[in-house]
């Protein structure tokens, strides 16, 4: 994080007591995460796009871990940030940290203000962290603040050479001075300029970073390694099906390596063919009455998930979807989600039909069914689940879960199918979505409008 490869050995540590009294403080370095100024060296990999979407999740990644040491009191937290402003830090990441703009100056200048500020503010023992290393755990930085107790500083040596954490329990302006920044000898510069100072140091264990693409694996791995942690949430997801196999068998392929994963298919009607396709991948199939909203009522309830999804039967969830998922769900005032919509071979007018119905779903919280909504199972049971209506049932839980909290749209398209555009035609099929929608804002019967509905009730509108 704060630089790039050397291979050091040394390692002063003093063992530690317990820790003595006074505040500890916590500072998080990021950037806003603005495409084309974050994540710079990845933008060949994953475009401008691609690398700021990673520079926020892997942000709020670190951010979970700083909320943990919050919570128990462990620590003062604060996010000092390049870029954006406060208030779009805080939309983006939540209200729930104190935000600072870092000062002009190359790094060392901005670390040495940063704990100047925080001596000057009372704390006893400081803590620097950044953002682009995955494996920085709540367990690793409350070790940093316990061994502050017996030295004077703490680093948390990076496998380019540079460090990932620094913690000091008074002022050294000296470690910053003369530092090479943004290469493989930060970290040995820093240890040579603090042997001059007589100063003890004790090293944390060395972890990797992600910087440039050969690193995006670690990133991976750390994901990994949280989706098999059982602490994490349990996903359901429920999938309401009526002569859905065809395209059901491609649909569960895409989901069935996902860890702490369940799939529910609860279909209408009664097929053996689509009890064998889901024996063959493991998954429950229940039966329940026609109608959408009762089948994915039915699912909810057999759902043994903390997180319920909510997928039609012939759209495809991307293969980050429960990363997705959860990051969504961890974001405060953020009460339910869904996916950006893609559809299959969009192109001329389909491709316009999505990009509207995303910016519709982006301005006006007002995802369809399509994109796969999801919320935590506990909403979902507040709420009452799906009103078992013959028509436009996710339009209505939306307009209810946006009366208790944010709908967020994750940064990742599902892929649905387009034979409903593709039968009627993408304007009339468009033309007639949105006005069964006008007629139920202005308190048309859903029963009624099912009736006035042409071509396949069940789907209902799709964008």
């Amino acid at each position: 994080m704060f630089g790039t490869p050397s291979h050091l050995t040394a390692n002063r540590h003093v063992e530690s007591r317990e820790p003595e009294a006074g505040r500890k403080r916590l500072i998080i370095f990021t950037r806003y995460p603005e495409p084309g100024k974050a994540k710079t060296r990845l933008i060949p990999a994953l475009g401008l796009r691609g690398a700021a979407d990673l520079q926020r999740e892997m942000t709020r990644h670190t951010l979970r871990s700083a909320e943990r040491l919050a919570a128990g009191g462990s620590a003062e937290v604060e996010v000092h940030h390049e870029g954006g402003s406060d208030s779009l830090m805080q939309q983006c990441f939540g209200s729930g940290f104190h935000y600072k703009t870092q000062p002009d100056g190359d790094l060392g200048e901005r670390l040495a203000h940063a704990f100047h500020d925080a001596f000057r503010s009372g704390a006893a023992r400081t803590v620097v962290i950044g953002t682009d290393c995955p494996h920085l755990s709540t367990k690793l930085i409350s070790d940093a603040f316990q061994r502050l107790s017996q030295n004077d500083v703490v680093l948390g040596p990076a496998a380019d050479g540079g460090y990932y954490l620094i913690g000091l329990r008074r002022q050294f302006p000296e470690l910053f001075l003369q530092i090479p920044w943004g290469t493989n000898g930060v970290l040995e510069a820093t240890l040579r300029t603090a042997a001059g100072l007589n100063v003890s140091v004790s090293l944390l264990e060395t972890l990797s970073d992600v910087d440039r693409p050969e690193d995006l694996e670690v990133w991976d791995r750390a994901r990994a390694d949280a989706w098999t942690d059982q602490s994490v949430e349990q996903i359901s997801i429920i999938i309401p099906t009526l002569n859905e196999d065809e395209r059901l068998d491609e649909v569960l392929g895409c989901i069935r390596r996902a860890p702490n994963v369940e799939t529910i298919v609860v279909d209408a009607a009664d097929r053996k063919s689509t009890r064998h396709i889901g024996r063959q991948y493991g998954v429950r199939v229940l039966v329940a009455p026609k109608g959408r909203g009762r089948q994915m009522n039915a699912g909810a309830a057999s759902a043994a998930g903390d997180i319920l999804l909510f997928l039609h039967a012939d759209t495809l969830l991307p293969e980050s979807f429960a990363r997705h998922v959860r990051d969504i769900l961890a974001r405060p005032g953020v009460v339910a989600g869904a996916f950006r919509l893609g559809i299959e071979g969009a192109t001329g007018s389909l491709r316009v039909i999505q990009e509207v119905a995303n910016l519709r779903g982006r301005l006006l919280q007002m995802p369809y069914g399509d994109q796969a909504l999801f919320l935590r199972a506990e909403t979902f049971r507040r709420l009452g689940g799906f009103s078992e209506l013959p028509i436009l049932e996710d339009i209505d839980l939306v307009r209810r879960l946006r009366r208790v909290g944010r709908v967020a749209i994750a940064p990742a398209e599902v892929i649905t199918s387009a034979r409903r555009w593709k039968d009627l035609g993408p304007w009339r099929t468009t033309w007639t979505n949105q006005m069964i929608i006008l007629g139920y804002y202005l308190g048309v019967s859903p029963p009624k409008l099912a009736r006035w509905y042409h071509g396949d009730h069940r789907r209902g509108p799709t964008a």
